[in-house]
C-alpha cells in the first residue's frame, strides 16, 4: 500500500508539473503585430483604437478615440465625468505628460466632510458632494490639438455610433450593473440610464445597451470642442444635477478647468529608462524610490516570488508608501521634496533599517527625515503604439465603481467621487485604507493625489514597454511587478502580466498576495519573519505593450479582466 501511495503521489506531481508548464505556455503568447497595437480594458474600445490607426491616425488620435469609446462601453470606469493622466513618447524622442486630474470645486474646503467634529466617509464617496470638476474632456482635446493628426469629430465619431446604436453587454458588464442596481436606483439619472426599465428584471449577457443621451453629449463635444462640455447645455445639466443633489460644481468651476503639461519623472534599471507620470500621480515617486532601494540587490538570483525576493521588495514598498502618505500632493499647492526623495543617498538611508531576518513594523518605519486612505480599484488603463514609433500610456478613473453613483440627467454619464482621494481628515483612512497627510488636504482648485501611474519604458531611446494598470494603490505595485518581470526575470509580456503579484502600502500593515500566488513554504518563511499575510483577489489589472529589438509589437491584456489587444 505504501508503494502504491508513493506511485499515486508521483503521478499527481507529474500531472501538476505538466499542467503548470502548459499554463505558462498558454500565458506566454501575447497578441503579436508588425505595425501598431492598442490594448484596453474593453474589446470595442480596442477595436476603435485600431480603426483610428488604420485610417491614418497616430497614437494620440487612437488614445483619444479609445477614451471616448470607453466612456460608452465601460461606464463603471471609462468616462467623461472623471479625470486621469497621459504619458506620451514621440518617435523624435519627445517625452510629455498631461495632467487632466479632477479639481476640487471653488466652494470646497478641508472640513466639507466633517459633521459635528467627525469625518463622515459616505459624504466623500457617494452623491454629488463627492464629485470633483471633471478633466477628461479637456485633456483629450488638449492632447489632440497638440499632437493629433485627425480632428476631434473624427476621433469621437466611433464612440457616438456605439452609444447611439448600442452594443451587446458582456457577462461581466451585466453582472456589475446588477451588483450596483440598489445604489444606482437612489439617483434619477442613474436609474434612467443604467437600471432596466422593468426594475424587477436584471441585465443579461447579450442585452443591447443603447445610450442616446450620451450620444448627444458626445456629439456636442465633437461639434463644439471643450466648450461643448464645459459650457452650454452639458454644463447646464451638470450644474443642475449639483443643485438637485447638494453638490458644489458650478459653471465657473467648469469653464475655468484646464489640464496641465508636466515633465515626466525618470528612473532607470537594467538598461531601461522609465518615463512616469509625475505628481499629483504618486506612482512615479514611489516606483522610482522602490527601484532605487532595490538597486544593490540581485533580484534575479533571489528568484521570482521567492521568500527572499518578496521580503526585500515588500520592505521597499513599505518605505515608499510611507513617504507617499507624508510628502506627496498637488505640486501646484505643495512643495514636494522630489529631488531629495529620488536621490540615491536618501533611498540608501531609508534601507538602513532593513533586516533580512525580520519584517519592519510600519508603525516604526514612518516617513523619511526631510527638512493613508483607500483609492478605488475601478480605474482603467490603456496603451497605444503606432507604426511611426509614437507611444501613449493613459490611465483614467471615476474612482469607485460608477464613481459617485450619480449620472447626469439628460447627459447620460456618471460623475466621479474623486474627492475621497483627498485627505478628508488627517490620519483617517480613505475607502482603500490609505493614510494621507496635510499635503493632500482639500483646497479649492487643488488636484487630489492619485496612484495612477502610466509609464513608457525606453532602451537606447527606443520604446520597449508601455505600462500602466487599474486598481487604486495597487496600480503602483502592479506596474512595478510588470516592469520587473520583464526587465529582471525576462518574462514574455503575457507571462509578466499574468504572474501572481503581492502588495504592501505601509498602512494597513499587511502583505497582500494573490491567492495561490505564494507557495506554502514561502508563506511560512514570510510569517516567521513577521509579515502579516492577507490573501487577496486580483491585485490590479494591467494592459501592456512590449516591443522587441526587431520592432515586433506584443499586446498583452490582463487575464484578471475583460481587456483585449487589437492591432495590425
Amino acid at each position: 500500500m505504501k508503494s502504491l501511495s508513493r506511485i499515486v503521489i508521483y503521478l499527481c506531481l507529474i500531472f501538476l508539473f505538466v499542467l503548470s508548464n502548459y499554463s505558462y505556455a498558454q500565458v506566454g503568447t501575447a497578441n503579436q503585430y508588425e505595425h501598431a497595437v492598442v490594448v484596453s480594458a474593453e474589446k470595442h474600445a480596442s477595436q476603435v483604437g485600431k480603426q483610428i490607426l488604420r485610417q491614418g491616425g497616430n497614437a494620440v488620435d487612437a488614445a483619444v478615440a479609445v477614451q471616448f469609446a470607453l466612456a460608452v462601453t465601460l461606464p463603471r470606469a471609462g468616462n467623461i465625468g472623471g479625470g486621469g493622466f497621459m504619458v506620451i513618447h514621440l518617435a523624435d524622442g519627445t517625452d510629455r505628460t498631461l495632467d487632466f486630474r479632477e479639481q476640487a470645486p471653488l466652494k470646497a474646503g478641508p472640513d466639507m466632510y466633517i459633521r459635528d467634529g467627525e469625518y463622515v466617509p459616505k459624504l466623500s464617496r457617494e452623491g454629488a458632494l463627492a464629485a470633483g470638476v471633471p478633466g477628461v474632456v479637456d485633456g483629450m482635446v488638449e492632447a489632440l490639438e497638440e499632437y493629433g493628426n485627425l480632428s476631434l469629430a473624427e476621433t469621437i465619431q466611433p464612440a457616438i455610433e456605439l452609444a447611439r446604436k448600442g452594443y451587446p453587454l458582456s457577462y461581466a458588464q451585466a453582472e456589475v450593473l446588477n451588483e450596483y442596481d440598489g445604489v444606482l436606483q437612489k439617483y434619477a439619472g442613474s436609474t434612467r440610464y443604467f437600471v432596466p426599465s422593468d426594475t424587477t428584471q436584471d441585465w443579461q449577457e447579450g442585452d443591447l445597451f443603447q445610450q442616446t443621451d450620451l450620444a448627444q453629449t458626445l456629439q456636442r463635444i465633437a461639434t463644439d470642442g471643450r466648450e461643448g462640455f464645459y459650457e452650454g447645455k452639458t454644463a447646464d445639466l451638470i450644474v443642475a444635477e449639483m443643485q438637485e443633489n447638494g453638490g458644489l460644481i458650478s459653471h465657473k468651476d467648469l469653464k475655468n478647468y484646464k489640464s496641465v503639461w508636466r515633465e515626466p519623472v525618470k528612473a532607470s534599471m537594467n538598461g531601461y529608462d522609465l518615463h512616469i507620470m509625475p505628481p499629483p500621480s504618486s506612482g512615479s515617486i514611489a516606483i522610482s524610490q522602490i527601484l532605487d532601494m532595490l538597486r544593490p540587490y540581485d533580484l534575479q538570483e533571489m528568484g521570482f516570488n521567492s521568500a527572499k525576493y518578496v521580503h526585500t521588495v515588500t520592505e521597499t514598498m513599505r518605505r515608499a508608501f510611507a513617504d507617499r502618505a507624508h510628502f506627496l500632493g498637488d505640486p501646484d499647492f505643495v512643495d514636494i521634496p522630489q529631488k531629495k526623495l529620488l536621490s540615491d543617498s536618501y533611498n540608501e538611508e531609508r534601507m538602513q533599517s532593513f533586516s533580512w531576518d525580520k519584517a519592519s513594523s510600519s508603525d516604526d518605519v514612518g516617513h523619511g527625515n526631510i527638512p493613508f486612505r483607500y483609492e478605488s480599484p475601478e480605474t482603467t488603463h490603456y496603451s497605444v503604439v503606432d507604426e511611426h514609433g509614437n507611444a501613449v500610456s493613459v490611465t483614467t478613473t471615476l474612482n469607485g465603481n460608477f464613481g459617485s453613483k450619480v449620472a447626469v440627467s439628460g447627459a447620460g454619464f456618471f460623475l466621479n467621487n474623486e474627492m475621497d482621494d483627498f485627505t478628508a481628515k488627517p490620519g483617517e483612512p480613505n475607502m482603500f485604507g490609505l493614510i494621507q497627510g496635510k499635503a493632500n488636504a482639500i483646497e479649492p482648485q487643488k488636484r487630489m493625489l492619485s496612484s495612477m501611474s502610466p509609464a513608457i519604458v525606453t532602451q537606447n531611446d527606443s520604446v520597449r514597454m508601455v505600462l500602466g494598470a487599474a486598481g487604486g494603490p495597487r496600480i503602483i505595485t502592479a506596474t512595478l511587478h510588470n516592469f520587473l518581470n520583464m526587465a529582471v526575470f525576462e518574462m514574455s509580456p503575457q507571462q509578466a502580466i499574468s504572474a501572481p503579484r503581492f502588495h504592501h502600502q505601509w498602512m494597513p500593515d499587511k502583505l497582500f498576495y494573490e491567492k495561490f500566488g505564494l507557495s506554502p513554504d514561502t508563506r511560512a518563511i514570510l510569517n516567521d519573519k513577521g509579515h502579516i499575510l492577507d490573501p487577496s483577489g486580483g491585485l490590479g489589472r494591467a494592459h501592456t505593450i512590449f516591443i522587441d529589438a526587431k520592432g515586433m509589437k506584443f499586446g498583452a491584456a490582463d487575464p484578471r479582466g475583460d481587456g483585449a489587444a487589437r492591432g495590425y
